[in-house]
């Protein structure tokens, strides 16, 4: 149970420093001074000394929603697949529940953008709504296939049973999964080409437009629920489709799991710095592909059991 918790700490405290990190390699990529691996902390302290200033045509969803917004994404911390072996975990969790509270925090979101009296938070929630509605079933359909790989319909049971027994029958399956999971783990989390996170242009925010009038404490635990929905997904991508490292050791199983999540991270980083941000109406073909992927998968592993 130690072990536990000393995990869930782990991934609460790496969190700003993982999106830190994305930033720092694009930078350095493009030839720029690169930021501190701390300025997710930096930014975080200096939001919580400034006021927080609420519109008065907002209501008090305002004040409650940015909680409601990373409340979901913390218990959905507690079912990850254990990083050591031997180690407490969740094991009756499955895929419905977890994008159930993934979803839950983006309504609450999306409530947030609307409460907010402007006309950018309401563009950016119907554009929120309207890409994850597409990455909700396609993220239920890959998981449920990891999950039949695994012999476990549990996101931790599935986890492990990856780790202990891989199963290279079913090779071709798992890859067309892990192409879907990575796909949906850029579009949930507003990532190039899907959102520019970096961006403050009107036209094509969908994030930041519904954060737009958000200030000081509200903003900080906004900022804090985005850094830990992307280490939520990528310590997914690591436990399921990156089965190695399991280990009794303690030390040596952290320092591969973390190494697992900086080359996610480095690899969104260079994907972001190599090509442009999509069109709108160009998503839903993204998306589709991941859909297209996860039915793959699923009828791969039906029909020819690869």
């Amino acid at each position: 149970m130690i072990i536990y918790i000393v995990t869930l700490l782990v991934l609460i405290l790496l969190s700003p420093i993982l999106l830190s990190y994305i930033k720092a390699l694009k930078m350095i990529l493009l030839f720029k001074k690169p930021i501190s691996l701390f300025q997710g902390y930096r930014n975080f302290a200096k939001l919580l000394s400034k006021e927080s200033v609420i519109s008065k045509e907002s209501s008090a969803i305002t004040s409650y929603a940015p909680f409601l917004v990373l409340s979901p994404l913390l218990i959905a911390l507690l079912f990850l697949p254990p990083v050591v072996h031997g180690a407490y975990y969740v094991s009756f969790v499955d895929a419905f529940t977890l994008t159930g509270l993934i979803s839950l925090s983006t309504f609450f979101l999306m409530l947030l953008g609307l409460d907010s009296a402007s006309a950018f938070g309401g563009m950016g929630s119907s554009r929120e709504a309207f890409i994850s509605a597409l990455v909700e079933p396609a993220m239920i359909l890959t998981i449920f296939s990891v999950s039949l790989m695994a012999n476990s319909l549990g996101i931790g049971q599935a986890g492990v049973n990856l780790a202990i027994h891989f199963p290279k029958e079913h090779m071709a399956s798992f890859i067309f999964a892990a192409i879907s999971f990575y796909v949906l783990l850029i579009a949930e989390n507003g990532r190039i080409p899907v959102d520019n996170p970096e961006t403050h242009l009107e036209l094509t925010m969908v994030h930041e437009a519904m954060i737009l009038d958000i200030t000081g404490v509200n903003l900080a635990i906004i900022e804090s629920a985005a850094s830990i929905k992307f280490i939520l997904f990528a310590s997914l991508f690591a436990s399921l489709f990156m089965p190695f490292g399991y280990s009794d050791t303690i030390f040596l199983a952290f320092v591969v799991f973390i190494a697992k999540l900086f080359v996610i991270a480095s690899s969104v980083a260079i994907l972001e710095v190599n090509i442009a941000k999509l069109r709108l109406f160009k998503v839903p073909n993204l998306l589709g592909l991941a859909i297209v992927f996860a039915f793959l998968s699923l009828i791969t592993f039906y029909m020819l059991g690869a």
